[in-house]
């Protein structure tokens, strides 16, 4: 380890992780270092905070000389040195790093922020944000002033909602991929239609005048001066026209690879749901939510972008547990509608409580309502990333029944055998 001097203590700071350049380069490809602080990313640490007992809750990227908050419960500071960071040690390993009392370890004793010139910070817990490559981000930390211990229901959750927050953060980028992608194709679209008026109106004149021309000279090898003075009137009066065909077809030539979507291939939906279930579980425990899964029996072959959907499942999953009151109940299941299908039900409580989930989803995953007030943006994006799947989004809302969501996808094509 490294020592260096903060304040006339002696820190011990982390080592590098083997993949910094990596890690850094997969950070600043989100765009997500100084964005303002956003609800859902609000919600998760106040959710972490609440399930673990603490007071203080952080999601924290590392960057190359500081740790930044992008969200924060409990500490006033938006971002602090690495050096003196306590997650620049957690980005070392993929597992949470638990630190009962920081006054009793080596690595952190001697930190202005546990001896108590920054702060009195006794217990820390952070649980890497790994990304689908592998690269921590940063964490989801809870924080303590006080000694204290973790149960395995807590650290379960704990590595559930850190699995949100990467998951948020990457949905995000691909959605901003797709849209760009969306652009390019419109361009390429509005490019191809200018250039088939160009060729199939004003040039074809000329060039039926040259044709016609240099079949003559070819035919009577004869030069025509009347033929070759309208051929010379025609050339020069669509000179703009030939020179915006170069132009058009140069600029079709540097538009370039499409930006990074996603990676399109069979699945099965069944087993997407089930891992989804699963994902949420640890985080609908701690609201003693229990969650209904009747993601089973057969296959439902679609195709998708395994990873980018099964974030997604896991997000609208999470957003039910999350605006479910606690004690509620979530209903999940596949079944075959005019294709392969998840349902998730948030259902009614038996003391007739309705949950708060419908207009969460109608401004998210409906409308797509990014400016709406309060709207999820993670929502959102998830919308973003079905539509991209040709999926079709249905909702309702039963008093009695609570709040049912129906995602239907295409089914896959079957394989000819040749």
């Amino acid at each position: 380890m490294l020592s260096e001097t903060y304040s006339e203590v002696t820190v011990m700071t982390a080592s590098l992780p083997h993949d910094e350049a990596q890690r850094l380069g997969a950070l600043y490809d989100l765009d997500v270092l100084d964005t303002p602080q956003e609800k859902e990313f609000d919600d998760i640490v106040a959710l972490a905070s609440a399930v673990c007992g603490v007071p203080m809750s952080l999601v924290s990227l590392v960057d190359a000389d500081r740790q930044w908050f992008k969200a924060r419960l409990g500490i006033d500071e938006a971002e602090t040195s690495r050096d003196v960071s306590f997650c620049a040690h957690a980005i070392l390993g993929r597992d949470l790093m638990v630190v009962p009392d920081a006054a009793r370890d080596p690595r952190f004793a001697d930190n202005p922020y546990v001896t108590g010139e920054r702060g009195r910070i006794r217990f820390y817990a952070g649980a890497p944000l790994v990304t689908t490559d592998g690269h921590a981000l940063g964490t989801l930390c809870v924080v303590d002033e006080q000694p204290r211990s973790l149960s395995y229901e807590q650290l379960q959750a704990l590595r559930a909602l850190s699995r949100q927050v990467t998951s948020q953060l990457e949905l995000r980028r691909y959605a901003t991929a797709l849209a760009d992608t969306t652009a390019r194709l419109q361009e390429l679209e509005r490019r191809k239609d200018d250039l088939a008026a160009l060729v199939g109106g004003e040039l074809r004149a000329p060039l039926g005048l040259l044709k016609g021309y240099l079949d003559g000279l070819a035919h009577t090898g004869t030069h025509d001066l009347d033929a070759a003075a309208d051929l010379g009137r025609a050339a020069a009066a669509h000179c703009r026209g030939l020179e915006d065909l170069l132009e058009h077809l140069l600029s079709l030539a540097q538009t370039g690879p499409a930006p990074e979507g996603l990676r399109m291939r069979e699945v099965d939906l069944t087993r997407l749901t089930r891992r989804a279930v699963e994902a949420v579980r640890p985080i609908a425990a701690t609201k003693q939510i229990w969650i209904l899964n009747q993601a089973g029996g057969p296959q439902l072959p679609i195709i998708a972008d395994p990873v980018r959907l099964e974030q997604v499942l896991m997000h609208l999953l999470f957003a039910a547990v999350k605006y479910t009151p606690p004690g509620g109940r979530v209903r999940v299941g596949n079944d075959i509608e005019s294709g392969p299908a998840v349902h998730l039900d948030d259902l009614d409580l038996g003391d007739g409580t309705h949950p708060d989930l419908f207009p969460h989803l109608y401004y998210g995953a409906i409308s797509a309502a990014a400016d709406v007030p309060q709207s999820d943006r993670g929502l959102v994006v998830a919308k973003r990333i079905l539509d991209a799947h040709h999926a079709t989004v249905a909702l309702s809302d039963r008093p009695g029944d609570g709040t049912s969501l129906h995602v239907v996808f295409p089914s896959a094509e079957p394989v000819a055998v040749a």
